[in-house]
């Protein structure tokens, strides 16, 4: 039976409308406020005879009016596509072609990608946000109710190979992400969340939509900056981030040996298994770290590690939230042992229905409610989640799987060494073989790094070769790329 609720902004700002909702670079609205501003917005954008269930794509930086402009579509029933600001123009106009796209809403800045994008797309209808805001507002009902089933929200993956999967987020997926961490995080009445990830991205996108959910302020970073972030914390002006390892190393460079504030009760670290230094660095400056687990396909987190657990369960993803359920699924198709390696199997009511227009995707990701994520890890005997790897970037040397990440995590925790990526490379004996990329901080060769590896890991993990890079591939969340390592080689 389909499930309704009612229209969270609308909602929230009746609850409790004279709460901060959002600060963006010294101005602040209330919810009250932000709700007026998306109406506004949502009457102009009807004006360009955009209707409801139409689908519109959004090409916006961090800004206070793209946090508008996202409630402003849901106020009108409209399916978001959120794009990726790195992505090529012909990338571009792939999805917002796949998609159905009616409008693309951009901004000045991407001009030249907007120009590119027509000549291949020429009836696609674009307006930046400045002719948006220059429009006469139409009349038109704003909804009263959202309901579970609808989706909210387009985000394209990757992937390794093929073209990218659009992922349907639904209202209910949002919501139901929402709880479940509420129900593991708790709420707090001065709680300001700092968003200085893309909100294209399911880690910011998510945070807007707690934001409205909880009537929680929303901290809003045009882009990541560690000397920024440091001192709002230390200011005590923050009480909850979302980060990624490479975000949170650069904390940590800045920081020195300075003490967060009070009042700072939780960093949620995702995006991949984090290297045990940088945890190790934050359990020694007490920084409050609890690593998670999600993904697109599960409107962000899906698996936490618990306040009490964060010591004694280092380098833990967690458990499932509430909503949610977990398992590993070994080579044969059966459940894992405790301790034994295999696929995670995830199922919730935060996680999607399916791909767009993806039927074969669809067919082999999802069985029973349960999405195969693709990744690797293990539970341990209490049922705490290790994610081990990417299934796609797992090694086969000889017979033997090998793990980039933990190579990686050896790799960081060499003095020399400011960033690290493995990749498995062709060999015409083994199979594949690991090879690493390394950023150093000072001079150091080849050798020291091989015979550093050797006295921590077995031979078979031991890079074959170092590349000594400039930097590492990663995308706009910080995540490193795997899979372009290989185009670092001169």
């Amino acid at each position: 039976m389909e499930q309704r609720l009612p229209n969270w902004l609308k909602q929230r700002a009746y609850l409790t409308p004279n709460r901060k909702a959002v600060i963006f670079q010294g101005k602040s609205l209330t919810f009250e406020e932000l709700y007026n501003e998306a109406v506004l917005t949502a009457k102009k954008i009807s004006s360009l005879s955009i209707r409801e269930e139409d689908t519109a794509a959004i090409l916006l930086s961090n800004h206070m009016d793209t946090f508008i402009t996202i409630h402003a579509l849901q106020q009108l029933n409209v399916r978001t596509v959120f794009l990726n600001l790195r992505l090529t123009p012909p990338e571009l106009a792939w999805q917002l072609k796949d998609a159905g796209v009616n409008l693309l809403i951009t901004e000045t800045q991407f001009m030249s990608k907007k120009d590119e994008i027509h000549s291949i797309l020429p009836n696609l209808h674009v307006k930046t946000l400045e002719e948006i805001s220059s429009s006469n507002p139409d009349e038109v009902s704003i909804r009263d109710e959202f309901s579970t089933q609808d989706v909210c929200s387009i985000m394209y993956t990757s992937g390794t190979t093929g073209n990218p999967k659009g992922v349907l987020q639904s209202y209910g997926n949002h919501w139901w992400s929402a709880i479940g961490s509420s129900l593991n995080l708790g709420i707090r009445d001065n709680d300001v969340w700092g968003c200085a990830v893309p909100l294209f991205h399911i880690s910011g996108l998510s945070i807007l939509m707690r934001g409205v959910i909880y009537g929680m302020t929303v901290m809003l970073y045009p882009q990541f900056e560690p000397n920024e972030m440091n001192t709002h914390l230390k200011q005590g002006r923050l009480t909850i981030i979302s980060v990624v390892s490479a975000m949170l190393q650069r904390m940590l460079n800045d920081l020195n040996e300075e003490r967060y504030h009070p009042s700072f009760r939780c960093m949620l670290l995702g995006g991949g298994p984090a290297p045990l230094p940088i945890l190790q660095a934050c359990m020694d400056q007490n920084i409050p770290v609890f690593q998670t687990y999600g993904m697109t396909e599960t409107s962000s987190q899906i698996v936490t590690l618990a306040p009490e657990d964060s010591l004694r369960k280092v380098g833990s993803a967690g458990k499932p939230l509430f909503p949610c359920q977990l398992k590993i699924e070994n080579s044969d198709g059966g459940q894992a042992l405790p301790m034994e390696a295999g696929e995670i199997i995830v199922k919730g009511p935060n996680v999607t229905s399916g791909y767009l227009k993806r039927e074969d995707a669809n067919r082999t990701s999802f069985t029973d409610g349960w999405f195969k994520t693709g990744d690797i890890g293990y539970l341990d005997e209490e049922g705490f989640l290790f994610v081990l790897d990417r299934r796609s970037d797992l090694i086969i040397s000889g017979g033997e799987n090998i793990y980039p990440a933990e190579i990686e995590s050896v790799l960081l925790s060499h003095p020399s060494i400011a960033d690290a990526g493995v990749k498995g490379m062709h060999d015409p004996d083994w199979g594949e073989v690991p090879f690493a990329f390394v950023v150093i901080k000072e001079a150091v060769t080849e050798m020291d790094i091989i015979r550093f590896c050797m006295d921590r890991l077995a031979k078979y993990k031991v890079p074959k070769k170092v590349h000594f890079v400039s930097e590492l591939p990663r995308n706009a969340s910080n995540k490193l790329l795997r899979r372009e390592l290989p185009l670092l080689i001169e």
